[in-house]
């Protein structure tokens, strides 16, 4: 592909809230030139080799000058590479994404642009305030409490603004607004006219006030409330709360650690987001199939010698099937064997190769399945599993007679990226789903875990994660009655919910 630069509205924060089309032009992005808004959990979704590059303002604080910003963009994509201008909100509601439109034009470079969802619009939204009502008001005026090039000087028709009936959204007006206000009340507007401030709206820390105009200066310092933000002003302020919905989630507020491998976490994190949390990735697994070895080189071509085949994860499930595949092995060798499943993740993934499932404890771990199999005297069996496992199945088999084959197809290894634990800041949860994490959480603070988690509340996965921290010296706050990421997602809002309802 030709070089080109691809102007991508990134939203007003939350990742959700990025258009379909803007992660698309992500993931193909040579280079990603961002704002300093942007939520760096959207950069995850750029491409493994994108360079990515902070180019935007915050408050005043310039990275790159508006002249260099351009000079990047054109210079990448004259270099042949696709650019991805990422910018908070839309690019063309005061992001000036109009001007670098008009710099690519001008220096012959391909430019798109990918609309945004602007805070203007979602951050009211966000707080129960709809910006019209047939009711309250038909028009929304959204200004902008910075002068731009050439403006210094000009003012809005305050008579007209205070006289229209409109609902006016302020961007970039958070400390401006003893000015707004006491231009607004000067030019007639009623001092009892609905006002809000909505703070990093669409994020974990969304925080927002609704009062009259009058009150609103002072509400703005006594809740200390700061940029980034939004100011309303207008009578279907009314109509929302102070808190909104989005403030009402039951996890809203909350910093909850997930340990998971990164490529495992999307799920768990995304339960968690929808339930109001803000959830930090510290993948401290990451999975490495294992596609040669002694063991690998004398089972596989036996497998149609097997009786059962028992798989205990979903990590498990796809490497032994990639393993398959890179050996040429046909599935057909599997026609007579029974298939053996730990916990309902495992099972789908051993489903969606199109096999079935003949062996699945309605209690999803070693000892149960061994129960759940029956009798396996005589029983030759495979176990697909990690290099290094609990030998609790394989041992209660050989015990019942069984004849017991370990095939490692994975290794569970420290991520290099994952930095020290103490880097993420307040949290009010840890959470792990596997001893292995543990294990790796420790190993990646110098055997401090204990102290690390003294204080912070931590939830497990199953009894067997509970052990292992049990033996650390940690009790576990959260061990739910379904040992899935599902079940540990409803166990956590309810640990909350009892937290709130403590004196």
């Amino acid at each position: 592909m030709t070089g080109k630069v691809v102007l991508v509205g990134a939203g007003p924060g939350d990742p959700g809230l990025l258009t379909l089309r803007g992660r698309d032009w992500l993931a193909s992005a040579d280079v990603v030139l961002y704002d300093a808004l942007v939520d760096t959990r959207v950069l995850v979704l750029a491409g493994e080799t994108a360079e990515l590059r902070l180019v935007g303002r915050r408050h005043g604080l310039e990275v790159c000058s508006q002249a260099e910003v351009n000079e990047m963009m054109i210079g990448y994509a004259l270099d042949g590479r696709v650019v991805v201008r990422l910018k908070g909100g839309d690019p063309f509601l005061f992001g000036r994404g109009g001007e670098e439109v008009e710099a690519c034009r001008l220096a012959g470079v391909d430019c798109e642009v990918i609309p945004g969802v602007s805070s203007a619009l979602a951050v009211p939204a966000l707080a129960g305030i709809p910006l019209t009502h047939r009711d309250y008001a038909s028009s929304v005026t959204i200004l902008t409490g910075r002068s731009g090039k050439g403006r210094e000087g000009r003012e809005p028709d305050w008579a007209a603004l205070a006289a229209s009936g409109s609902t006016m959204v302020w961007l970039m007006g958070m400390l401006k607004a003893d000015y707004i206000v006491e231009q607004l009340l000067a030019a007639g507007m009623a001092a009892a006219t609905p006002a809000a401030a909505v703070v990093r709206g669409s994020t974990a820390a969304q925080a927002s006030v609704l009062c009259s105009l009058e009150e609103l200066p002072g509400r703005l310092r006594s809740s200390d409330l700061r940029p980034p933000g939004v100011l309303v002003i207008g009578e279907v302020v009314k109509l929302g709360s102070e808190g909104g919905s989005w403030e009402k989630r039951p996890l809203f507020g909350r910093r909850i650690v997930v340990t998971r491998a990164a490529k495992q976490a999307a799920s768990f994190c995304s339960r968690l987001e929808q339930l109001g949390a803000e959830a930090v990735e510290y993948p401290v697994i990451e999975t490495q199939p294992i596609s040669e070895g002694p063991d690998i080189d004398r089972l596989l071509p036996l497998l149609s010698s097997f009786d059962l085949l028992v798989l205990t994860s979903v990590n498990g499930v796809n490497c032994f099937f990639d393993l398959l595949a890179a050996a040429n092995t046909d599935l057909r060798e599997l026609a007579g064997v029974d298939i053996a499943a730990i916990g309902p993740a495992t099972a789908a993934a051993i489903e969606a190769r199109g096999l079935r499932v003949a062996f699945q404890p309605q209690r999803y771990r070693a000892e149960e399945l061994a129960d759940a199999l029956g009798d396996v005297a005589g029983k030759r069996v495979l176990i697909a599993r990690a290099e290094l496992a609990r030998e609790v199945l394989p041992d209660t088999l050989a015990e019942r007679s069984a004849v017991v084959e370990i095939l490692p197809v994975y290794r569970s290894v420290i991520p290099r990226a994952t930095g020290r634990f103490e880097e993420l800041g307040e949290v009010d949860m840890v959470t792990f789903a596997s001893p292995s994490a543990l294990q790796h959480f420790d190993e990646l603070n110098d055997g401090r875990a204990s102290e690390l988690l003294a204080g912070k509340a931590v939830a497990v996965i199953g009894p067997v994660t509970a052990e292992a921290l049990v033996n650390k010296g940690i009790t576990p706050d959260v061990l739910p009655d379904e040992w899935t990421t599902a079940g540990m997602a409803v166990a956590i809002e309810s640990y909350f919910a009892n937290q709130q309802g403590l004196p």
